[in-house]
């Protein structure tokens, strides 16, 4: 018996280590490290307008034949735009970060947050081409928010969500939520500015992680979700996996020992 307990601990040490803690899968838990009494507004700043960007801009007046010859041809309504229309009927930005109007020609965007397109356009056109009198309203916004998931997530790939704002609790839940497998505590961000791109690492099972600046994403974000150990080593993320796999592997270990015996 005393020969049977040195396996028998092996044992119960990778049945243990093996399965994923129902700790590690539970997200934003009170970890001590968020005051209850304390209620702080996120800090977020306003997304930039980049290259490659698509913009979607309509313009309204008094009279909608005046503004006709500034607005691209439109197919559908705004109320019906999907990706794809607003992709051939919004404005991209290229490389030199102008996007090409009908009228005003080349208008430098980059940089710029949709508010401040919007309210360089109206002066615009109200300093070259109509008088106040002509309740001239613009409307500048992105062609949905776009960013990509991936790793360790049911649904991964590049997604777009038609709302202004999107929490990473909201992307992975629309992704199908992060697997058994993926590692919650170290989700990494990957976001670009104008001068180049920055990695930020959110732990998603601490309620802390709503105070990070990666909390609401921006368009184009790029979210990675690292596998856990258990993944690696392939013993199973339940205990019955386990269990499963560690009976498999005694079977093997003893049909091996038994035909070599022989």
């Amino acid at each position: 018996m005393n020969n049977r307990l040195p396996y028998i601990f092996i044992l119960l040490v990778v049945f243990l280590t093996s399965c994923v803690p129902t700790k590690d899968l539970i997200y934003l838990q009170n970890k001590g490290t968020v005051s209850k009494e304390a209620v702080s507004e996120v800090p977020q700043k306003p997304y930039r307008l980049q290259v490659n960007d698509v913009v979607v801009i309509s313009i309204k007046s008094l009279d909608p034949k005046l503004v006709e010859m500034f607005t691209a041809t439109t197919t559908q309504s705004q109320q019906a735009q999907t990706f794809e229309t607003s992709y051939f009927n919004g404005y991209n930005i290229n490389d030199h970060g102008n996007i090409r109007m009908p009228i005003l020609g080349e208008v430098n965007v980059l940089g710029y947050t949709v508010d401040e397109v919007r309210v360089k356009i109206e002066n615009l056109l109200l300093t070259n081409y109509f008088k106040k009198e002509a309740e001239i309203f613009v409307k500048v916004k992105l062609s949905g928010f776009r960013y990509t998931i991936n790793g360790e997530i049911k649904s991964p790939g590049y997604k777009i969500l038609y709302q202004d704002k999107v929490s990473i609790m909201e992307a992975i839940a629309n992704s199908g939520d992060i697997e058994v497998t993926g590692n919650r505590k170290d989700v990494k961000v990957i976001r670009q500015f104008p001068q180049g791109t920055e990695t930020f690492s959110v732990d998603l099972t601490d309620n802390a992680a709503m105070n990070s600046p990666v909390y609401y994403l921006q368009p184009n974000d790029y979210i990675y979700i690292q596998p856990l150990k258990q993944k690696t080593w392939g013993t199973g993320t339940t205990g019955i996996q386990s269990l499963g796999s560690i009976i498999t592997i005694l079977s093997l270990a003893t049909t091996t020992f038994l035909l070599l015996k022989k």
